[in-house]
């Protein structure tokens, strides 16, 4: 099981890329538009870099849902590999069955 910082600090990130989303875009179309100068381009590109960090949807992390786990997770599931496996075998998810041939 993951620590809960670490699950906590995602569900934070998660929360500032979704507050500074708009704020990204209309920088990022200012930055990418060429009627702009190059004096507006540059206080676009001032502008972002003074947004919070984890506010990047780049630097978040896919997470299993039940165990908090980063790596092997499935983004159709939301699950890691072992926990999606177990479900699997059991028959919790519907349309997942254990290959046989």
């Amino acid at each position: 099981m993951t620590r809960l910082a670490l699950i906590e600090r995602e569900k934070k990130r998660a929360n500032l890329v979704k507050k500074y989303t708009n704020k990204r875009v209309a920088l990022h179309n200012i930055i990418n538009d060429s009627s702009k100068n190059e004096d507006e381009k540059f206080e676009a590109r001032l502008a972002l870099q003074k947004l919070p960090r984890n506010s990047s949807p780049v630097r978040k992390r896919n997470r299993c849902a039940l165990t908090g786990r980063p790596r092997g997770t499935f983004r159709k599931f939301g699950l890691a590999r072992n926990k999606l496996r177990e479900l699997a075998l059991k028959g919790d998810i519907p349309g997942i069955v254990k290959a046989s041939w």
